[in-house]
């Protein structure tokens, strides 16, 4: 199991990345992360919660009402344009992350 603390940074990239494809609500956000990491990471429906609003006041994301497949009123999530240009910045920042940290974890006498 991933730990919050490893992902806290991280969760921007999470949303964008599933917002991509198509909106969402919230709980089908929460599981697609817990389905798409195969159970190893279980987000917090606070957390969910906060990021989405912190990226809809930033203007990366759009919600509108609307009704579920199920017949459920839900709130829909979906990427604005300035959404989609950060989610490729937030791309190219994970990939040098990735990259530093990767330089760290495999040692000293990795090549």
């Amino acid at each position: 199991m991933i730990g919050a603390d490893a992902i806290r940074g991280h969760i921007d990239l999470i949303v964008l990345a599933i917002l991509e494809s198509r909106p969402s609500y919230a709980y089908e956000l929460s599981k697609t992360i817990t389905d798409r990491s195969r159970g190893e990471y279980v987000i917090k429906q606070t957390t969910l919660y906060t990021a989405v609003k912190r990226l809809q006041a930033q203007g990366l994301l759009d919600s509108y009402d609307d009704v579920s497949s199920t017949g459920k009123p839900r709130t829909y999530y979906a990427l604005t344009p300035d959404g989609t240009t950060q989610l490729a910045r937030k791309r190219a920042e994970w990939r040098s992350t990735r990259e530093l940290v990767d330089h760290f974890a495999e040692g000293p006498d990795a090549s």
